[in-house]
């Protein structure tokens, strides 16, 4: 995988037929393609924030404020009264929280920052919803592999990645507490509960992050085919949109 900064780059540069991104790309990366790009969903996921914390199993129940206040290295400890007050009765280890992040264009890190950014008004302010932010402190790493590889490493680590992934390397991972104030895991049912009732406007460009259904897992979005409206060679051009 080379992320969705990757699938813009190689779409933009036609080096590919067509890209991939859970990102929407920018108004200055649209202007910067030769030729007018569409953004197809064909698939909805989840962003798991997982952890690394000896003992304690998935299930760790986190609110968006404190996520973002992690996030910003405002909260720097496990055992910190905000998250000790959201998990009454589990042991939390007086341990430095290790901040993980990607540190490559990420459309994962996209919806990542769009749900901070909704939870945090000094998130919006100061780091921003993007593919690449200026994060404020801690450790990066390469693709999904990346963070989870870091957050496996380090005892005491916080990260970001795909459900998919999380699920498929066992990690353990947190439970968020949606608009409706229900605690969620990340799951296939919840994040299509999260796509539900979306309405899709004409260039499909909508994130579908913090949804107000009760039964929706928070930190969902969308993967978009790149595609080219025009499209030089007829045949091929027919063939990827009956494939798509």
């Amino acid at each position: 995988s080379i992320g969705s900064g990757g699938g813009i780059r190689q779409i933009s540069q036609k080096t590919v037929d067509f890209g991939a991104s859970d990102g929407i790309m920018s108004a200055e990366q649209e202007a910067a393609a030769p030729g007018k790009l569409l953004h197809i969903p064909m698939a909805g996921g989840a962003v798991a924030v997982v952890y690394h914390l000896p003992g304690l199993a998935t299930g760790l129940k986190l609110t968006p404020d404190v996520l973002a206040d992690v996030y910003l290295k405002k909260i720097t400890k496990w055992n910190d009264p905000r998250l000790a007050a959201v998990n009454p009765g589990v042991s939390l280890p007086s341990v430095d929280i290790a901040v993980v992040h990607r540190s490559d264009g990420s459309g994962t890190t996209y919806i990542f920052t769009n749900y901070l950014s909704k939870a945090s008004q000094e998130w919006k302010d100061k780091v921003g919803n993007a593919t690449s932010v200026n994060w404020p402190g801690d450790i990066g790493g390469q693709g999904n592999e990346g963070v989870a590889g870091q957050v496996r490493q380090l005892p005491g680590a916080i990260g970001y990645v795909e459900l998919a992934y999380a699920t498929q390397t066992g990690m353990t991972y947190a439970s968020m507490r949606n608009r409706a104030g229900s605690y969620i895991l990340p799951s296939l049912e919840a994040t299509t509960a999260a796509a539900q009732g979306v309405e899709l406007p004409d260039d499909m460009k909508v994130m579908i992050t913090d949804s107000a259904n009760p039964a929706a897992y928070p930190i969902s979005g969308f993967t978009w085919v790149l595609a080219y409206q025009d499209q030089p060679e007829a045949a091929k051009g027919k063939a990827l949109v009956n494939m798509l």
